[in-house]
């Protein structure tokens, strides 16, 4: 039994359609069973409500080999640390008691960086606490998401331009989510592996926002730029848009960090490259999504 936390996310519901299509046996954790395909319902055990639930994740992991647990994000949350940290403890503490063999999580580049750096800081935390029930594990490090750019779709098409609070000249690596699914259901299909390990997952290049942009004025044929935006008006956005003091000043703090280099240690090689490039996901996704509009 492999068990599937966050299914319907972009992650999630890619790892979700790997494994049932190798034959995998799979529980589900998820809030609204409505949100999966019917198909998918008919195929999967389904465990209904919030993984952080000492319950939930007590009924979700008896009797499971193997997990893929990934933290949602919580705009609301207290802390950072409450985000990550305290809502995996039911899981770990489940872990232990019923012995679960393996387990994968997503996570982030930017261990042994000595920066803090927000969200990254908490799933850091996140994965410490994962290792200590003594499971074999897998952490897969990632960059930013290239999907994230979906967010800012309504102002591409409307204004031609790309926000951020990193400077536009500061190379970053970034990854697609459906490489990470992928490197995740391998490993969940794999019973072999042992031990507790790090897998750096870095796309093919470094881009700046500049050159992202510039990117996407290439591949939609519209102008596109990228403008830097004000840290405190981001703040302020953040926090109308529902966002706690907290979680608002940690997506800051990782944005923050990653101008400083957090993202930059990781060296590429050909083991820990993914195969997306940016150029190839805006052609299949970001295209089309702006198009719709």
């Amino acid at each position: 039994m492999i068990v599937v936390t966050a299914p319907t996310g972009h992650i999630g519901s890619r790892v979700l359609t790997d494994l049932l299509d190798h034959g995998e046996q799979v529980r589900v954790v998820v809030r609204d069973p409505d949100r999966l395909p019917a198909a998918v319902r008919e195929r999967v055990e389904v465990v209904v409500g919030s993984h952080r639930d000492r319950e939930v994740a007590e009924r979700a992991v008896e009797g499971a080999e193997s997990v893929f647990w990934l933290v949602p994000a919580d705009s609301r949350a207290a802390s950072v640390y409450d985000a990550y940290v305290t809502f995996s403890i039911p899981f770990a503490d489940a872990v232990v008691r019923h012995g679960v063999r393996h387990v994968v999580t997503v996570s982030a580049l930017g261990r042994g960086t000595q920066l803090y750096a927000g969200h990254v800081s908490g799933s850091l935390a996140m994965e410490d606490l994962i290792r200590s029930t003594g499971v074999h594990f897998r952490a897969l490090a990632i960059p930013s998401f290239m999907d994230n750019l979906t967010r800012q779709v309504a102002q591409i098409r409307q204004r031609g331009v790309i926000t951020e609070t990193v400077p536009g000249d500061v190379k970053l690596p970034f990854t697609a989510t459906r490489d990470i699914a992928d490197l995740a259901a391998r490993l969940l299909r794999d019973r072999s592996w042992t031990g507790q390990d790090t897998l750096d997952l870095l796309g093919p290049e470094d881009l700046t926002f500049e050159e992202v942009a510039a990117l996407a004025a290439e591949v939609l044929g519209i102008p596109v730029r990228y403008e830097q935006a004000d840290r405190e008006q981001t703040r302020q956005q953040l926090t109308g848009y529902g966002f706690s003091e907290a979680m608002a000043g940690s997506l800051l703090d990782m944005a923050a960090a990653k101008a400083r280099g957090l993202d930059n240690a990781a060296v590429r090689t050909p083991e820990n490259t993914a195969p997306t490039s940016y150029r190839q996901w805006m052609r299949e996704v970001l295209r089309p999504a702006v198009e719709a509009g």
